[in-house]
């Protein structure tokens, strides 16, 4: 039975991603609304970080476990592997360096989920196109000049960054307008068009070592010896 309702639709996307009983990190936690949630839904053992101290002090006033830091300079505090879950909900767009950021999420984390806005949605193309402005959506909502978000980026640049990255895509998954959404697939030209916003659970690509036959299995197999007469 759920216990508590979310106000964001991300938020019951990432709770269907993770596994109960998980320790989760939530990076750019806000007032903690999020992981209050999971702990109540999914028990899970939860910890946070955002930057802005009323917002930690109005998590802490909930009982949560949550740190005032900077996602861009304060993840080293934690140790390689620490959570099996490491979450960045609408603030990759947000960070200075987010390649660097990412790769920390899943230093620290088994699996990362990251949710961003998606800057090649049609609407956001057309306003480019017709206006010569740069857009304002429902999901983009500030005008350029007040905007927090510092690299807009789109659902191909995603999936392109991470393949180069060595990082694995396990899920995603596309929020398109009325909150419908749909499982992406790696033809990302008509998702690209239509999603105004996408949730990706990545880890990191693990590769099998190549083995290697020693000298004395191949010198002393039959085919070996075959070829020496």
């Amino acid at each position: 039975m759920r216990t508590h309702t979310s106000i964001r639709k991300d938020w019951d996307l990432i709770e269907s991603m993770i596994n109960s009983n998980s320790k989760i990190l939530d990076v750019g936690c806000g007032e903690g609304n999020l992981i209050k949630q999971l702990e109540n839904n999914k028990q899970s053992n939860t910890r946070g970080i955002e930057i802005d101290g009323d917002l930690v002090r109005n998590a802490i006033n909930k009982g949560l476990s949550v740190i005032q830091g900077n996602a861009e300079t304060d993840l080293k505090q934690y140790s390689d592997q620490s959570f099996d879950y490491v979450f960045l909900s609408q603030t990759l767009q947000a960070m200075y360096n987010p390649k660097i950021v990412l790769h920390e999420l899943l230093r620290i984390g088994a699996k990362a989920i990251v949710s961003f806005p998606n800057f090649g949605h049609w609407n956001v193309r057309l306003q480019l196109l017709f206006k010569g402005k740069m857009p304002v959506t429902n999901d983009l909502p500030f005008a350029w000049y007040e905007t927090p978000n510092i690299h807009f980026f789109t659902l191909k640049d995603f999936q392109e960054m991470c393949k180069n990255s060595n990082i694995n895509i396990e899920k995603s998954i596309g929020l398109i307008s009325k909150n419908k959404q749909f499982e992406i697939t790696n033809n990302s030209f008509f998702p690209n068009l239509i999603i105004n916003e996408a949730i990706f659970l990545i880890s990191r690509k693990t590769y099998e070592p190549i083995k290697i036959k020693s000298k004395q299995k191949i010198f002393s197999s039959p085919k070996f010896i075959a070829n020496q007469r």
